[in-house]
């Protein structure tokens, strides 16, 4: 179990110990782990029960990362991104070499999005590393928007989990983000 003051070290000892950490986002609450230092993201689908093989979207710190941890990315994903980033945005693209099996969907793809944070941006930078990031929400609650609006069951099994708490006090916008599905000749919303 974690000590809860909430700083930024002790989220980002957490993440650089393959550990997750709860944290506000641009959209919602986000729960994550560092993909450098994390093996996979097992312990996030263990905190919000739900199936492992669900895939798990990237928040990556600058557009540059999307031909770093992307192959092939078409031209208008660039655009998308350009347009879109920083933002609540994910664009999904083949997965580069540099993306750990153990991170990419079963179609061999990977969600990346730069968030419109300082929260994120720094945690990102300071660990070293994208951040593997879900909705900090048991399966089927409502995402929350704010660390007050955890539910207890959530809050707990993230704690009996080691996960640490950054308490603060940047709130989301309350709704996910757009998903695009770059993959194929134009664009596909998959989520809006």
């Amino acid at each position: 179990m974690s000590a809860d003051n909430g700083s930024i070290s002790d989220a980002v000892t957490a993440l650089q110990a393959g550990r997750a950490a709860v944290f506000p986002t641009d959209t919602v609450v986000g729960l994550g782990v560092s993909v450098h230092h994390a093996e996979d993201a097992k312990a996030l689908a263990a905190i919000k029960g739900r199936d492992e093989g669900k895939p798990i979207a990237w928040l990556i710190g600058s557009a540059e990362d999307l031909d770093v941890y992307g192959k092939d990315v078409p031209a208008y994903a660039h655009g998308l991104a350009r347009d879109g980033w920083p933002g609540a945005l994910t664009l999904i693209v083949a997965a580069s070499s540099a993306v750990p099996e153990a991170y990419r969907s079963a179609a061999g793809t990977i969600g990346l999005r730069v968030p419109d944070s300082r929260t994120v941006k720094e945690l990102i930078a300071k660990a070293g590393s994208p951040l593997a990031v879900t909705s900090a929400n048991r399966a089927g609650e409502v995402a929350p928007c704010t660390l007050d609006e955890l539910s207890p069951a959530f809050a707990e099994q993230a704690r009996r989990a080691g996960t640490a708490f950054l308490f603060a006090r940047e709130e989301g916008r309350g709704s996910a983000s757009t998903v695009i599905d770059c993959t194929g000749q134009k664009p596909k919303t998959l989520r809006s």
